[in-house]
Formats: C-alpha cells, sequence, structure tokens
C-alpha cells in the first residue's frame, strides 16, 4: 500500500510526512539532503503491525524551508519532531534515524527521555562536533561529496537522473530508487533541474557540526546500531561515542552501504524488526 501524504502546521514550520498503517508508531528520520519516502520499503514492510511516519525535515522535501541557516541548529529540528508527536497525540514512539539524522533523534532523547521508547541508529555520521577550523573546509566539502551532486543546478531532468545513476545510493536504479530520486528533484524558476533540498539547509546543517555536539552523556534509551558493511563507521574510534554514552545499545551488520535503506532494504527490515518489536 502506498504512502498517504499529509501536512502539519507547527509553530514556526509546516511539515509534510508520508504515513503507513496503523498501530504503535515509528518514526523515521531521513540523513541530510534525502526525505521521507526513502523509507518506503520499511513502511510498506511494517503497515500491517505499525503506524510508520516518515517526516521531511525542514530544508528537505515538501516541508518549509526557512532561509537563515541558524534555523537549522539540530536542536530546533528535533523539537518540530516533539511538537508533531504532541501534535499527533504520541505518547512515545520508536525512532529510527539515518546518517546526521542520528544527531537530531540524540539530542531529542536526551532532552524528551519519556518519549523516546526505543532508537535505531542507521550508519549514523555527524553526530558530534567537528574542530572550527573545519569551517573552512565546507566550500570544498560541498563541491566532493558525492550525494551533494544531486542538488545541481542541471541543465535537464535527463541530466539529473544521469547524474543520479553515478551515485551510490541510486546504483541499481531500482524502481523504488528510481521514485525517491524522483520525489526529491523539482524545476527551478529558471528552468534548471535540482535537489529539493536547499542550500541554507545544507549551510545551516554544516554549520551546526561546529557547535553542537549530539552524544556527549549518557542517554538511556534502548538502541540499536545498525552498521552497513560498506558504511561509514568502520574503526572502533568512530565508534567509541556510541559504545561510551549509550549503556543499552545492541549493533548489528547488514549489507549494503550508507545508505541499507535504498539499496539492501529487506536485510534492513529482517535485521531491525526483532529489535523494534521485541516487547
Amino acid at each position: 500500500m502506498p504512502s498517504t501524504q499529509r501536512s502539519l502546521q507547527l509553530s514556526h514550520v509546516t511539515m509534510a510526512y508520508r504515513e503507513w498503517g496503523k498501530g504503535r508508531p515509528i518514526i523515521l528520520l531521513h540523513g541530510m539532503a534525502d526525505h521521507g519516502l526513502m523509507w518506503q520499503p520499511l513502511g510498506e514492510a511494517w503497515q500491517d503491525c505499525a503506524r510508520c511516519l516518515a517526516p521531511d525535515l525542514r530544508g528537505h522535501g515538501d516541508s518549509d524551508k526557512p532561509t537563515d541557516i541558524d534555523a537549522y541548529d539540530a536542536n530546533a529540528i528535533a523539537a518540530d519532531l516533539e511538537a508533531l508527536c504532541d501534535d499527533l497525540g504520541l505518547a512515545t514512539v520508536a525512532v529510527i534515524a539515518h546518517s546526521w539524522a542520528a544527531k537530531v533523534a540524540l539530542l531529542w532523547a536526551q532532552r524528551h527521555p519519556n518519549r523516546l521508547q526505543k532508537l535505531v541508529l542507521v550508519d549514523p555520521f555527524f553526530v558530534n562536533r567537528f574542530p572550527s577550523i573545519a569551517r573552512m573546509t565546507f566550500p570544498l566539502l560541498y563541491r566532493t561529496l558525492p550525494f551533494l551532486k544531486v542538488m545541481g543546478p542541471f541543465a535537464s531532468e535527463a541530466d539529473a537522473v544521469t547524474c543520479a545513476q553515478t551515485l551510490k545510493q541510486y546504483r541499481d536504479w531500482t524502481p523504488h530508487q528510481r521514485q525517491a530520486f524522483a520525489a526529491g528533484l523539482e524545476q527551478k524558476s529558471d528552468g534548471s533541474w535540482g535537489s529539493k533540498f536547499t542550500c541554507a539547509a545544507r549551510d545551516g546543517i554544516f554549520a551546526d557540526t561546529v557547535q553542537t555536539a549530539g552524544l556527549t552523556q549518557i542517554t538511556g534509551v534502548s538502541t540499536l546500531m545498525v552498521l552497513p558493511k560498506q558504511g561509514l563507521n568502520q574503526t572502533p574510534w568512530q565508534l567509541r561515542p556510541y559504545r561510551t554514552y549509550l549503556p543499552q545499545l545492541q549493533e548489528v551488520s547488514v549489507p549494503g552501504n550508507h545508505w541499507p535503506h535504498l539499496v539492501a532494504p529487506a536485510d534492513l527490515v529482517t535485521a531491525i524488526a526483532p529489535f523494534l518489536f521485541a516487547s
């Protein structure tokens, strides 16, 4: 069953989200430059036993896109999610967060420990604070990080598709990958094509990486960390903060790269379900 698209007016932004099924609530948080439809295989897999909600975080997808980079502070985005739960009457939720969104989820759990019942971190990245000197390299990163190439601009939709097919997250160009890419693409006012993810969101998220640390204190929520075999977390040094500050941490390995929900979704569903649905 396809998702239902909805939107909700929060105090500062309108948040778009997708919804599948009924039952225990699960919030699915996409990574930087992505959007809620990335989670479609999980929403469809669990729609008979769970209410899966996949928001487009501010600056992404069909949600509002503030032009002030300070609006992309991770705590502000966590506050959006708390407001979403309040408005939808969700007392407790399980949360699945990919990449940069793991930081948002961890800050949310620290501020509202009674809201998050379980937390799944899928190949987390950008979780703790970068050295301030790293800010000087951000313009270079904007040009070189492959996943940001989808921002464009592209002369045509066909050019955007050609670029997408060179990227790891769309490597097999499956129906889900094609649909996810198309949902994040739009034609601009000047006729060019590019991602719905905005430069202000990009700049604000990177600025936040030198201002806000996401995991520097003990956080008691029951947590599963999903580590793809070709993912970004490959060393004990990278994993140390999670193993230090998450006393209820479990770890599981899955096939695929940094985007297992796009390249190996069935394996991801199988890996997460026992943790998520255990009593």
